[in-house]
């Protein structure tokens, strides 16, 4: 049974933290709040086109994860569209980015940080850079 797609990311921090990120990924990246089981922990579900593609979950007391940059997670990246109202968004939210081109592949990507520090690369076709 080989591996096909991914399921989902899921982020562990304080629930101050994770207010933070729901919002950010609510408001900068458009991803729904939904629907979540009803675990022992607290936290949210995060959905791009009805899938729960992000978990937030609430760290127990005492719970330790490496600082942003200093484990191997580097980022996470999202197939999207509507790059120029994507820069409109982060530009008039004051959020830093930069972007680059994939050389042969007609991909056009944004590189950006969420509250916590962790990467997030949003990838769109040059073909749709007009949108």
């Amino acid at each position: 049974m080989p591996v096909h797609d991914l399921n989902h990311y899921n982020l562990r921090a304080s629930r101050e933290m994770l207010d933070r990120l729901r919002d950010w990924y609510r408001d900068t990246l458009g991803l729904q709040l939904g629907e979540r089981p009803p675990f022992n922990n607290f936290g949210y579900w995060l959905y791009a086109d009805d899938r729960p593609i992000l978990h937030l979950s609430e760290a127990a007391p005492g719970e330790t994860h490496p600082a942003p940059g200093s484990g191997t997670f580097d980022h996470v990246a999202f197939d999207c569209t509507g790059i120029a109202a994507m820069r409109a968004r982060l530009d008039g939210m004051g959020i830093a980015y930069r972007s680059a081109d994939v050389p042969t592949t007609r991909q056009r990507q944004l590189f950006l940080k969420d509250p916590a520090g962790n990467g997030v690369e949003l990838n769109f076709s040059m073909a749709d850079d007009a949108t």
